[in-house]
Parts: structure tokens; sequence; C-alpha cells
């Protein structure tokens, strides 16, 4: 058996360059479905909030979309394909992850394994967070909050050492839990990427989207799992499948920058995705219209569902430019 605390094991499960998850050929997508995947409506209700943030720059000379976490491109290539030729001459777009350049990018975009600096345009972090590596606790028979550790074999879990400080000052101001079994997962280090990641931005909008919870929605017994093959399964750190835990979306907000906080169905709604049918009358007049509606309105009411995919958390902070108005009221 190697036991490990939770933060070192989701690194090397994950990241390792020989081993790790997302290092396989087949990506995240052969293993489960995100927005991006669901339908290509998630790119272009992406598109129209690049376009958002365009106008409410001025129009830049060079606008930037940085995709964080950008798995095999997806969402860069359908933003890329809704948006007019006068922003595609000006804009520069990011793809910002650990696993090589997939085949069959467009060659403007600039893949990298560093996040950017010094731009100005839209910051766009997918179910980034959730993997980020962070360990986790639990308070013990005596009250004493200790780190989990988890055996990388087998998924098996033990208390290991007291807290250090740090992670007690984290948990005390943003999850404290006090009662036996009670479990915190500190998120110190995705507070840190975040931050790191928003500093990039000269002027601009930083989105994260993921699972979430905010204080007095902690879940009691954390949220650490895996998923392989389109299912969930056990949170064994070996590599052979991917290991996340939800965010803590209050405690990863940049401090000093209008925030906002919504759910992906009110953004999107915002952003002009419906899952509403369209009028019966058009199956008469436009038959094949209204096929093609139907089968929108099913992609949008898949992406907003609230016990789905709509149920994730937007944080969308501003950095040196005034909020959007189309997110005002939310």
């Amino acid at each position: 058996m190697t036991w490990m605390r939770w933060a070192p094991a989701m690194e090397q499960a994950l990241y390792d360059p020989d081993r790790g998850f997302y290092r396989r050929p087949e990506g995240p997508a052969g293993h489960f479905r995100t927005s991006v995947h669901a339908s290509p409506r998630f790119a272009r209700a992406v598109a129209r909030l690049l376009l958002e943030v365009d106008a409410a720059l001025g129009r830049p000379e060079e606008l930037a979309f940085v995709d964080v976490g950008a798995g095999r491109g997806e969402l860069l290539t359908g933003v890329l394909a809704e948006l007019p030729a006068g922003v595609l001459a000006r804009l520069r777009p990011y793809g910002v992850e650990i696993a090589r350049r997939p085949a069959g990018l467009p060659s403007t975009v600039l893949w990298t394994d560093e996040l950017p600096q010094g731009v100005t345009g839209l910051l766009f972090a997918n179910e980034w967070l959730d993997n980020v590596p962070l360990d986790a606790g639990e308070v013990d028979e005596d009250g004493v909050l200790r780190y989990v550790e988890v055996d990388t074999a087998t998924g098996a879990v033990r208390p290991g050492a007291e807290v250090s400080e740090t992670d007690a000052a984290w948990a005390e101001r943003w999850w404290p839990v006090t009662e036996p079994g009670e479990v915190v997962e500190f998120g110190g280090s995705r507070d840190a990427a975040w931050a790191r990641a928003v500093a990039g931005l000269e002027r601009g909008l930083a989105v994260a989207v993921d699972y979430g919870h905010t204080a007095g929605r902690r879940p009691p017994f954390g949220t650490v799992t895996g998923f392989r093959d389109g299912r969930e399964v056990a949170p064994v750190p070996d590599g052979s499948c991917d290991v996340t835990a939800h965010v803590a979306l209050d405690a990863v907000a940049a401090p000093g920058l209008h925030s906002l906080w919504t759910t992906q169905r009110e953004a999107l709604r915002a952003l002009g995705v419906s899952g509403g049918r369209p009028p019966l009358a058009l199956a008469s007049t436009d038959p094949a219209g209204y096929l093609r509606a139907l089968s929108g309105a099913g992609e949008g009411a898949e992406l907003t569902d609230p016990n789905g995919l709509g149920g994730f958390g937007w944080l969308v902070q501003a950095v040196r430019m005034s909020p959007l108005e189309i997110f005002e009221g939310l």
C-alpha cells in the first residue's frame, strides 16, 4: 500500500507524465460528458459572452479568449466557428492544457501549459478548478481535525496527521467543522490557482464554471469522487479514472473585484439558451425547421436542467471593466 494525502495523490493520478488520467489519448470526452460535449449551444453562448466582453472593452486591438483546461480544444473550436470575421481578425485564442496540442486545431490557437499574462478579453475555465488537487480533512473522535490519507492502489482512506495552521485557518473561515466525522476539503490550492489565472487579465472578464457550493451549503461528508467510461466510480487515485471534488466558489473568488455567483441555468438563459419548445404551428409551415428547433430545445433543456448541467455554479469576475449589463438582475 502507498498512503498519501489527497492533494499529492490527485496530482499523480491526474497529471503524471507517464500515466496521468489527463495525459490519456482519449481525453476527458472519453469518460464524461461536459456542457461542451452536450451541445454546440454552449459554445454559441460562450461566443456571445465573448462578443459582450469585446463591446464592453471598447473592441480592443487584440482580443483574447483564454480557455483554461481546454481538453482537446472542443470549446475553442466551437467558439471560433461562431464569431464574425471582424472579431476573428483581432482575436488571440489560447488553449491552456497539459495535454499535447490536438490535431486539427486552427493554427491561430496558441496551445500552452502556462496561463497567459497581460491579456485583454475573456478567460473561461469550464470544469477546471474541480481538478486542481486539494487535501481533505476529517474531525476525529477527540475533535481534532486531521488530514485524510488515501491508498493509491485501492482508494481506502484513513486519518493522518493533524492539519497545518494554514489549512486550519482556511477551514475556520470558509468551511468550519467541529463534529466527529465531518469532512472539509481545503480549497486553498484552488483559491491560489484561480488568483493566478485572474492575475493574467489586464482587463476583461474571468468566468469559472463548476459544480460548487457556498457558505451554508457545504457538503458535510465531502465530494471527492471518480469518473470512468461515463459512470461515477470510486475515486481510486491510480490514473485509471478522473478524480474530482466540488469547488467552494465563494472562497475561490479573487478579492477586490466585482463578482457574481449564479447558476448555469440562469447564466445561459441570459445568453439566449432556452429549453422552450418551438410553436407547434411551425410544424405545419416548416416541418424541417420545426424538427431542428425541437432538437435545439432539447439540447437547451439539458444545458439548463437545474438537476443536471444547469446546476453548475458560475463565478463571474470583472477585471478593470464594468459589469456586463446582460447579467444584471441575476
